[in-house]
């Protein structure tokens, strides 16, 4: 969940589910900054929670949900970092699944689509990816 990405670590795997924020310089919150100067952003910084089961992204998105989203808040940088230590399954779960700056073209298709596509400090819904 959640983008603050940094060009791509590599996940394992097939059908993981990852649900992610980007923000251009925490993590989790969409679309931001670089920009080719013809409007469209081509760097993002994002954070997600990488699991591979189903119930465990559902178990983290919900307490997003039950702390922030539910009220329509942003969830915080570091709350975020908190729950993706907990349950990202990908190493950079340790950095809060902190991602970094990444450009279009690094990540794997649904990953890049939901983290070039969410906007700044928001946190998208679970999705699934083949990787990240």
């Amino acid at each position: 969940m959640g983008k603050n990405s940094k060009p791509k670590e590599s996940a394992k795997g097939k059908g993981k589910q990852a649900a992610g924020g980007s923000d251009e310089s925490s993590k989790g919150k969409g679309k931001s900054g670089k920009s080719d100067g013809l409007g469209t952003c081509t760097y993002v910084k994002a954070r997600h929670i990488l699991c591979e089961k189903q119930g465990q992204i559902n178990e983290a998105y919900k307490k997003l949900q039950d702390g922030w989203l539910g009220n329509g808040d942003k969830v915080p940088p570091a709350e975020f970092a908190k729950l993706a230590a907990e349950y990202s399954e990908c190493p950079s779960g340790k950095k809060g699944g902190d991602l970094g700056w990444f450009p279009r073209g690094k990540m794997a298709g649904p990953f890049q689509e939901v983290a070039f596509n969410t906007l700044i400090g928001a946190t998208s819904a679970p999705f699934k990816s083949t990787a990240c």
